[in-house]
C-alpha cells in the first residue's frame, strides 16, 4: 500500500489542542477560567514578579544568612608549605614560574604564599606573593632571603559592584537622574572633566 501525505504525523504529544477558557462551565474553564476567585494573579496584566514572596525578604535573600554562600570572588591563593621547598632540588632562587614547572602549584596565574608547614635545614631565597611572618622568620633564621612580589593577578581589583561605588556616590551628588538634574551621561562627562583638570 503506498504511502500519501494523509500517513504523515507528528508524534504522540506533538500537537496539543490549545485550552479554551471562559467557554462556559460545562467546559471545566468556564466563569473564572482556572484562576479562581480574586486577588492579583486572577487579574488581566502581569501579575507578580519572578521571585517575588507577597513582600517577605525572598529566597535569595535569605539564602546567604541562613544556610551560608560562597563568594565567588575569593582569591585563590596557591599555598606552599616550607616542608615542600626542603624536597626541592634546585639552584638559585625559588620563583612562582619554578614551584609551577615542578607541579607544586598550579600556575603561575595564581598568587603564591609561603606558609612555615614542615621544616627547612638550608638557607634559600624565595619569590613569592606573600609570606606569613613565622615563615619569614624561619627562612631568614637559616641565612636565606623573602622577596614579596608585586600582585598582578585578576583578583587584586574590586569586583563591579565594589568598584563601581565611588562613581555612584559622586552621581547621587550630583542628583542624576532627579527633577533638574543632570542625566548619567552628562554627569558622567562632567566628572571625567573635573578628574582631568
Amino acid at each position: 500500500m503506498p504511502l500519501t501525505l494523509d500517513d504523515l504525523h507528528g508524534g504522540v504529544g506533538a500537537h496539543r489542542e490549545r485550552k479554551r477558557v471562559g467557554r462556559g462551565h460545562g467546559s471545566g474553564k468556564g466563569k473564572t477560567a482556572g484562576r479562581g476567585t480574586k486577588g492579583q494573579k486572577s487579574r488581566s496584566g502581569p501579575g507578580v514578579r519572578r521571585g517575588f514572596e507577597g513582600g517577605q525578604l525572598p529566597i535569595q535573600q535569605r539564602m546567604p544568612y541562613k544556610r551560608g554562600f560562597t563568594n565567588i570572588h575569593k582569591t585563590p591563593w596557591a599555598v606552599v608549605n616550607l616542608g615542600r621547598l626542603e624536597t626541592l632540588q634546585v639552584e638559585g632562587p625559588i620563583t612562582p614560574e619554578l614551584l609551577s614547572a615542578q607541579g607544586i602549584i598550579r600556575g603561575i596565574e595564581f598568587p603564591v604564599k609561603i606558609l612555615a608547614g614542615g621544616e627547612l635545614t638550608r638557607s634559600v631565597v624565595i619569590h613569592a606573593h606573600a609570606f606569613s611572618d613565622a615563615a619569614k622568620a624561619a627562612v631568614e633564621q637559616l641565612g636565606g632571603s623573602v622577596t614579596e612580589l608585586d600582585r598582578t593577578d585578576e583578583w587584586v581589583h574590586a569586583k563591579p559592584r565594589s568598584r563601581r561605588l565611588p562613581l555612584n556616590r559622586e552621581l547621587k551628588r550630583a542628583r542624576t537622574g532627579k527633577v533638574g538634574g543632570p542625566t548619567r551621561r552628562e554627569a558622567i562627562a562632567a566628572l571625567a572633566e573635573r578628574q582631568e583638570a
